[in-house]
């Protein structure tokens, strides 16, 4: 065995305070200067030596060695050999105690300055806003609740993610810029981490977003992440409004089981398979969704009117001039869009209400309201015929498109199906073998190959849908393959003079600008609708049963109906008139599309939601009005 020597345990004495870090070594560099500067005075008291032969102060003697030390050009002005050897000594030992004093302060700031550029601190907020994880979704989340909180002059959101502080603030600037108002915090760490987690300061915000990681298995990182918040042995006593992103229907059940009412799941892929059969079937059903989702435009809220409590809902919806009633929030907690007209308003209840901004609901004071009675029109019963459907490529959202689709079409309906993955066929058959209405074929082709599409009769389908290969591709990649199939359908329709309906996936919004080209009836920006709607209802957690109710074949949807089931064409009538008659029929109308200008984006392509009611407008036979119903 080894001896230790005294030289062995000072060195380790040694090792252990210079591991203690800058704030002790501080402090010993303080205690060892004031010992010198206090043997170095005190022997030069006792000697009797001074600069000037006068006989030496004490204290004034210990002021002036501590001046030496802090400053070596002071020993230029003494005089006397036994004075300059005493100041000598303090300053030689001056210099080497700052020295080290500058080493380890410049040091302690390179070291705290590192710590902040980690994002280690914690975020001192009330009311904030807290998003969790990343992914290329965030820069669309973060742009709605900037529009949505513009009023407020404090507002804060705090993102955690395991990604680099500095990456994650440049990225931030260089696609939203620098907001005016709203304060961007970001903090490096793992949102399954109960320490990482405490950063951010869950506890005192107002909403919590959770979102899907670019991972090979998401849902289990979303499923931690709610776990780590609900069941934080340091977590508030009151509940959380937690919006989390789920991408597997087959996880849905476990995010409610760990999240409870706290948790307002998303289900990606059903939402968004929903919302293309949806659009599919009605031109420019995408552009009300994307209008009634944003910010920028108007929005739905609840809104308590105590002046409507005991009228019927019919008659409220004639209530306001400039925004729209849809539905009803009762006392109970329960959402009912387009109730029955004789509903009577109970106290309690709240409006679900569009509007531009929450403080311009306002009942009107008319007394009469402008209604052309001779413009109203009923609309015939049509028969529902069944329906041919064209699905083009291939992804994980394909197989529940053909199962929604069967919900809203008539029996003898068929579904072609045309992609070059081998595996589509396997999984049609698989999970496609309870449909009621419709049939499918599948059929094996490159979908961006002229020739396969030109083998196609186009005329015999009346809804094309152009999904991304987003499973196999990257998103540019996909878009662009998805741009090649429309470029080749719009040719193709012209060749053979058919007008088709076509709804195309895109991945990236960007490319949305490069599809208008093709002249596409509608785009499905998949990540775009998903983020506008977790900024939605993390504003108002209401919000998710008013979309469930939406995107869901069981409740209310939204439709565009041609004006002329409705009103007289080409005469000049006030929205007022279009509220009464669509109302007579059962049904909320909430704004309408003109065709004339259903392919300039200046005028949102024609669709135009919570219109002025007392404000003229002429339509067209191709006009539609844009209506929630029950079906």
């Amino acid at each position: 065995m080894r001896p230790i020597t005294w030289l062995d345990r000072l060195r380790y004495e040694f090792d252990n305070l210079m591991s203690k870090g800058p704030i002790v070594l501080i402090g010993w560099l303080f205690l060892i200067s004031a010992i010198m500067i206090l043997v170095a005075s005190t022997l030069i008291v006792f000697i009797g030596v001074s600069s000037d032969g006068s006989p030496p102060d004490f204290w004034e003697t210990a002021w002036i060695s501590l001046m030496h030390a802090l400053d070596s050009g002071a020993l230029g002005g003494d005089s006397g050999r036994s004075y300059r050897l005493a100041m000598t000594f303090v300053t030689f030992g001056g210099i080497f105690i700052v020295s080290i004093l500058i080493g380890l302060l410049t040091s302690g700031i390179e070291s705290k300055l590192e710590d902040l550029r980690k994002g280690r601190s914690f975020v001192v907020e009330q009311n904030h806003i807290v998003i969790l994880g990343w992914s290329s979704q965030i820069f669309t989340v973060i742009s709605e609740l900037i529009v949505a909180n513009e009023s407020l002059s404090r507002a804060c959101i705090a993102i955690l993610a395991d990604k680099d502080k500095v990456e994650m603030e440049d990225e931030l600037r260089d696609k939203i810029g620098q907001p005016a108002k709203m304060r961007l915090v970001c903090r490096t760490g793992s949102p399954i981490d109960l320490t990482n987690l405490e950063i951010i300061n869950p506890h005192s915000a107002k909403s919590i977003i959770i979102l899907s990681p670019e991972t090979a298995n998401p849902d289990s990182q979303v499923i931690k992440t709610i776990l780590t918040l609900t069941q934080n042995p340091q977590r508030r006593a009151t509940p959380y409004h937690i919006v989390a992103e789920v991408r597997e229907a087959k996880n849905l059940e476990v995010v409610k089981l760990v999240g409870g009412e706290e948790v307002e799941p998303i289900l990606v892929s059903d939402l968004i398979a929903r919302m293309i059969v949806q659009v599919c079937r009605q031109s420019g059903l995408s552009v009300v969704y994307t209008e009634l989702l944003n910010f920028s435009g108007d929005e739905i809220y609840f809104h308590a009117e105590p002046a409507l409590v005991t009228v019927t809902f019919g008659e409220a919806l004639l209530a306001y001039q400039t925004s729209t009633v849809i539905g009803l929030y009762t006392a109970t907690g329960q959402v009912r869009l387009n109730p029955p007209m004789n509903t009577v308003l109970a106290t309690g209840d709240k409006l679900i209400v569009i509007a531009e901004d929450e403080n311009k609901i306002r009942l009107n004071r008319l007394a009469n309201y402008p209604i052309e009675t001779a413009a109203i029109r009923q609309a015939k019963n049509v028969k529902a015929m069944p329906e041919h459907t064209l699905i083009l490529g291939w992804n994980r959202l394909a197989v529940t498109v053909i199962n929604e689709l069967d919900n809203y079409v008539a029996v003898g309906s068929q579904v072609t199906v045309m992609a070059d993955v081998a595996e589509a066929s396997l999984e049609i058959n698989r999970r496609c073998n309870n449909l009621q209405h419709q049939q499918v074929a599948f059929e094996f082709g490159d979908t961006t190959d002229r020739q396969s599409l030109s083998q196609l009769n186009l005329s015999h389908y009346q809804h094309i849908i152009v999904l991304s290969y987003s499973d196999e591709l990257d998103v540019q990649e996909a878009d662009a393959r998805t741009l090649v199939t429309l470029l080749h359908l719009r040719n193709l329709s012209q060749q053979q003079n058919t007008t088709i309906s076509i709804t195309s996936e895109m991945l990236d919004v960007r490319n949305r600008q490069l599809a208008e080209i093709t002249r596409a009836d509608d785009f499905i920006v998949s990540d775009r609708l998903i983020s506008l709607i977790m900024a939605q209802i993390a504003e108002n957690k209401g919000l998710a049963r008013v979309f469930a109710e939406l995107f869901t074949p069981e409740g209310s949807e939204l439709y565009l109906r041609p004006v002329h089931d409705y009103v007289k064409v080409d005469e000049p009538v006030t929205f007022y008139t279009i509220i009464e008659s669509v109302s007579r029929q059962n049904q909320v109308a909430i704004g309408y599309r003109l065709r004339a200008q259903a392919n300039d984006a200046n005028h949102s392509y024609g669709v135009k939601i919570n219109p002025d009611k007392a404000q003229k407008i002429t339509f067209t036979a191709q006009d539609q009005i844009v209506i929630v119903v029950n079906e």
